[in-house]
């Protein structure tokens, strides 16, 4: 939507914007901000603080954080001041640099190892649900049933609490989609049919 080729370029306030116009526009919905890149895990104080601003300033109900190793303390310590945590494992797309590309993760037995502990480790943390990315269905399904807490799935099969559709792939706006996404209509080409039209 912004015209990035990746996640990595946008900033705080692109996001803090994006999240409060969604806030005013909804009433019941849970509104989750992403936590963008270098906004956390650098410097736990300043984690911690962007937090809590896109709570403050942007009506944000929870934020979700890009996790690892590295975030089990910040996700503790953000529970403790009451910001909500949302977990992400598995394809991580501000990690695409790290991990090479947008490939499926946790395929060999190690890795998917290392991310029940991960799952775990955020959950007693305090992380109230775990979003798992273009993972293997076994392994999402042994996540999820090693946590007590929701486990949202991203092409990871159907056996945990939720799912994430993004709406752009859904209705054929994206210029790719995902192997893991569907997508059920071509909004995009019935764009062009009008445009050409007219």
């Amino acid at each position: 939507a912004l015209g990035y080729d990746s996640t990595l370029p946008v900033t705080f306030d692109e996001v803090a914007s994006r999240t409060a116009a969604v806030a005013r526009a909804t009433e019941d919905a849970l509104v989750v901000a992403d936590m963008p890149f270098l906004s956390f895990g650098v410097d736990e104080a300043e984690s911690v603080r962007n937090a809590g601003r896109l709570l403050k300033e942007a009506n944000a109900d929870a934020v979700k954080i890009e996790s690892g190793p590295h975030t089990v303390d910040v996700t503790r310590r953000m529970t403790e001041v009451g910001i909500p945590v949302m977990a992400h494992l598995g394809l991580t797309p501000q990690h695409v640099n790290r991990l090479g590309g947008y490939d499926r993760q946790g395929t060999d037995r190690s890795r998917a190892e290392e991310m029940r502990d991960l799952a775990t480790a955020h959950e007693q943390a305090g992380a109230f649900s775990l979003v798992l990315e273009h993972v293997p269905a076994n392994l999402a399904e042994t996540v999820a049933e090693d946590l007590s807490i929701p486990v949202i799935g991203i092409g990871a099969g159907p056996d945990v609490d939720g799912q994430v559709l993004v709406f752009t792939d859904v209705v054929g706006l994206s210029d790719e989609v995902p192997p893991f996404a569907e997508q059920f209509g071509d909004v995009a080409g019935e764009i062009e049919r009008a445009v050409s039209a007219y």
